[in-house]
Parts: structure tokens; sequence; C-alpha cells
């Protein structure tokens, strides 16, 4: 059975991924829920938890990275890191944690948002000389924009085209470059999350697409990654990483 240190524990979020660790079906249980924000959560700040764990879950927020990799590195546990909009600095943090403690930091959860970045490198690849386009949807209350997936998937696509130059959104007189990936970010309801890549040649049109249908999905994501960091040796590890082991 594995424990596991659930920080932000109050957020919509954490409350999912909380829920799945309360239920009692699987092999991960919930050893301590933290969140300084919520009066209800047991424990204020991870250094208030020294109890038994095995891996820490953190769903709260970009600005807590340093307590949350100080926590992990001194008791050297694995850690899930999931919030995005981190900043150069922070980044900085994870990766030098990386090299003590095994850490999963990705943009994204879902397992079907791994697929969609393989395949759109493989596609982008396949036709060299296609437009390509990323459209993103979100709930109204999401704060950033681009979202970190489109991010992720921006990257991903000019590791086969590094020549790219990513243009966020467009208005005005602006004629579309052949070296282009447009980025666009639609804010409406309460979509948990839609990511497309759009590859088009002059004869014909390839959409990829990915729709989180709830949001438990990157809960769900988030004990996947929890269970198949702990053991690992220290390093930066991502759900591609994940993806090519589950492949191999």
């Amino acid at each position: 059975m594995i424990n596991v240190i659930l920080n932000g524990a109050g957020g919509r979020m954490g409350r999912e991924v909380e829920e799945i660790l309360l239920d009692g079906e699987g092999d991960a249980i919930l050893a301590a829920a933290v969140d300084k924000n919520v009066a209800s959560v047991p424990y204020k700040k991870l250094a208030d938890y020294t109890g038994e764990a095995d891996v820490v879950i953190d769903f709260s927020h970009h600005s807590a990275t340093n307590e949350i990799i100080s926590y992990a590195v001194a008791r050297r546990l694995p850690v899930v890191i999931a919030p995005t909009g981190h900043t150069d600095e922070e980044k900085a943090l994870i990766a030098e944690a990386a090299k003590s403690i095994p850490v999963f930091f990705t943009a994204n959860l879902s397992l079907g948002v791994a697929v969609l970045v393989n395949l759109a490198k493989k596609a982008a690849a396949l036709f060299p000389d296609a437009d390509i386009e990323i459209v993103e949807a979100h709930h109204n209350r999401k704060a950033d924009a681009p979202s970190g997936t489109a991010k992720m998937l921006a990257e991903a696509l000019c590791e086969v085209r590094p020549e790219a130059e990513l243009v966020y959104g467009r208005n005005g007189m602006h004629k579309r470059e052949k070296n282009e990936i447009g980025i666009h970010a639609l804010r409406l309801g309460n979509n948990p999350g839609m990511h497309q890549v759009i590859i088009a040649t002059d004869s014909q049109t390839l959409t990829l697409q990915h729709q989180a249908e709830s949001r438990s999905v990157f809960a769900d994501g988030a004990i996947v990654a929890a269970k198949y960091i702990i053991g690992r040796e220290p390093g930066l590890y991502n759900m591609e990483t994940m993806l090519s082991d589950v492949l191999k």
C-alpha cells in the first residue's frame, strides 16, 4: 500500500485526489492532507507532518514550489508536481531537486494528452510543409492563457520544427508566415480542458484532439504518476517518459 501526502488538499483538484485516496478501493491511501487555506484540512504546512509516507502529490500553487521541494528533498520523498505557471526560478528549483529525488513534473497529468503529444510530433514530422495551429479551451475561471498543456504541445512540436515561431492569437493585418505555429486560447463555461493540434496542407487537414470529460482524469493521472516514480532513481520525469516506459 502506498502512503500519499497530498498538498493542496482543499482545492478543487486536491479534493478529487483525496476522494480517490479515501475510497479504499485502490493500492494508494491518504497519509496526510495539507492545505494552509482550508480550516478543515488537518495539516496547514507540510513540515507539520512527520509520519509515514512514500510520495508527495502537490496540487497547491506554483508559488509553493520552494516549500514543497525543500520538504521532499529533506525527507528523500519522490514528488509529483501538478500546478502550472511556474517561473524560471521555480523550474530551476525543481531541476535541482531532481538531482537528489525523483520528481514528476508535467503541464498535464492525462495519459491521453501524453498520447496526443506523441502523435502530434509524429504527424508534424510526416507533414514537414503543413501549417500547424494549436487551439485550447478551458473553463471561464482559469487564470493563465494559453494553458500549460498548449505550451507543452508547442514545445514538443518545436522539437520537430526547431525553426518554428510561436504566435499567440491573431489580429490585424498579419499574413501567416510558413514557419509559424499559432496558439489560441478559449475561456468558456465549465470546460475541464480541450486541446487540438490542427495540421493542414493545401489538400488535407488532420485534427488531433483530446477532451477531458471531467477533472477526475487529472486526479487519476496524479496517482498513476506517484506510483510510477516510487523507487526510481533521482531525475526529472513526465508523462512522455512514463509513456515511453509503458510502450517499451
